[in-house]
């Protein structure tokens, strides 16, 4: 049962996120972001996807009434994908109650809702629960996709049946329903937040090793890593990897899926190591050393308010 229309107005808010043009992301995410926030606690911490507020030197919050708040990126959480916003007032906010995405099995039904200006409530079903590997070196092994497809998914809140916030917006998907393909939503489970909400409210971040990042966007296709794409001044482009490679293994160990490709590098250690990667260019190998870096040492720092 989803929460009444006046809680939930206090609930949901629409965020605003203003990059400046010399940031990491500005060229992939853009200079100005618009997606969802949800309130998750008394103090009016907002939950939202983080790349809606990477570098973000301004964040604003609206709230349904219309009446706009300045807002401050408190965190952004590589693993998960969870960033926080901290509103620098609370007008009244009324808390989601956090539910188990553990307890969401395929077939269940739920609800998408996001800030009330972008769409109504969308009644889905969730169609899988399955292992998601984004080309962005991201990996989530237990994703929530949701059919029909939400037009504004981005920070949307997903909701069971009593009320209770199970998942956040990530992505528009392409998922097999009933034999064929639609569009779907892909969904970050909401247990993957309450381990590390303390850290990230109070530190900035997870009490977690950084993993190692090379700054490859690639593809599986029939059993193989292909490199789409390679982020400018990356450790990948330092070391002349290039879109159209064929990554082969990850020291002596043979990759066929991108999943196995992130596992095996961030088995090597924390953010820094050198990671021997095996490409293919042309028919030739190509034996290359990659030295990692912490991703988050390339983003610009929020400015504390």
């Amino acid at each position: 049962m989803l929460p009444g229309k006046d809680a939930l107005n206090r609930s949901i808010v629409k965020v605003r996120a203003v990059v400046p043009e010399e940031a990491f992301t500005a060229g992939i995410l853009g200079l100005e972001r618009v997606g969802n926030g949800i309130v998750i606690n008394s103090d009016g911490l907002i939950l939202t996807i983080g790349y809606l507020i990477t570098e973000a030197t301004d964040v604003w919050l609206t709230m349904n009434e219309g009446q706009e708040l300045a807002g401050h990126a408190l965190a952004y959480d590589q693993v998960t994908g969870f960033g926080l916003v901290l509103p620098l007032e609370n007008p009244g906010f009324v808390p989601l109650p956090l539910g188990s995405s553990a307890e969401l099995s395929a077939g269940a039904t739920a609800q998408v809702v996001s800030y009330p200006e972008f769409f109504n409530p969308h009644p889905v079903q969730i169609v899988a629960r399955r292992e998601f590997a984004g080309a962005w070196e991201y990996l989530l092994e237990d994703g929530i996709f949701t059919a029909p497809a939400h037009p504004h998914w981005s920070g949307a809140a997903l909701i069971d049946e009593r009320g209770l916030l199970v998942g956040l917006g990530s992505l528009l998907v392409r998922e097999t329903v009933g034999g064929e393909e639609t569009n779907a939503n892909l969904f970050v489970p909401i247990d993957l937040l309450k381990p590390i909400l303390h850290d990230l409210s109070t530190r900035g971040r997870a009490d977690r090793q950084s993993r190692p990042w090379l700054g490859v966007y690639a593809v599986e296709l029939t059993g193989r890593i292909y490199v789409t794409g390679v982020a400018d001044g990356s450790p990948a482009q330092v070391a002349d990897i290039r879109e159209g490679d064929l990554i082969s293994q990850v020291g002596d160990r043979e990759v066929t899926t991108l999943s196995e490709f992130y596992r095996y590098l961030w088995a090597l250690g924390p953010a820094g190591i050198g990671v021997p990667l095996t490409t293919v260019r042309g028919g030739t190998n190509l034996h290359l050393n990659v030295r990692s870096v912490d991703r988050t040492d390339l983003l610009k720092r929020p400015q504390a308010h």
